[in-house]
């Protein structure tokens, strides 16, 4: 069975265009395990605890240090065990939302999801697939002022994840409904056969 790891980064539940397209997205699995990690509930920004926990090697962590990594350790043990990441990516401000950043950085761990070789940095998560809702008002994707699909992008491929495919809603200031329906019409689209 297909294990999801659905991240809806909208804060908001209602009238969000992102959230509607990771519904349609999800239910086009059909017999899936879905994990959901709803980023409207806040994630704790880094701060120097942290920081210092995770780079004390795991045997000689405190009991304090443990835990400040334990919703860490948790968001990481989501990612590893998910087969697919279906993505809600609003625009805000001509970027992904601050929420998704607090989520990669709570993921990001060297020798958990990524590992430096001579090579450089080497992601840990290969074989995964990732699909990308990407919902706009009036940035369009992949154009000069988008710095979320390629930031995104750029994340996944450095865990590792460099199947990634993206269905925008764009210029939903201008057309919600068109641009929905666009949408919609790449998820139907989608590839989703193991």
């Amino acid at each position: 069975m297909t294990t999801i790891l659905r991240l809806d980064t909208s804060a908001r539940h209602t009238g969000s265009v992102s959230r509607q397209l990771t519904d349609r997205i999800v239910s086009r699995f059909g017999d899936a395990k879905v994990v959901t990690r709803d980023l409207a509930q806040p994630l704790p920004l880094l701060d120097e605890n942290w920081v210092y926990a995770n780079f004390t090697p795991a045997a000689d962590r405190t009991d304090a240090q443990r835990e400040t990594l334990a919703l860490s350790d948790t968001l990481v043990a989501e990612l590893k065990e998910a087969d697919v990441l279906v993505i809600g990516l609003p625009i805000y401000n001509f970027g992904a939302p601050a929420a998704f950043k607090a989520w990669v950085d709570l993921v990001a761990r060297v020798g958990l999801t990524f590992q430096y070789s001579e090579a450089g940095p080497e992601g840990l998560l290969s074989g995964k697939r990732a699909i990308v809702a990407y919902a706009s008002g009036g940035v369009p994707m992949g154009s000069p002022v988008d710095f979320a699909s390629g930031h995104v992008r750029q994340v996944l491929a450095f865990l590792g994840i460099t199947d990634v495919e993206f269905v925008a809603a764009e210029g939903l200031n201008a057309g919600a409904e068109n641009a929905v329906e666009a949408a919609e019409a790449a998820i139907d689209a989608l590839n989703l056969a193991a």
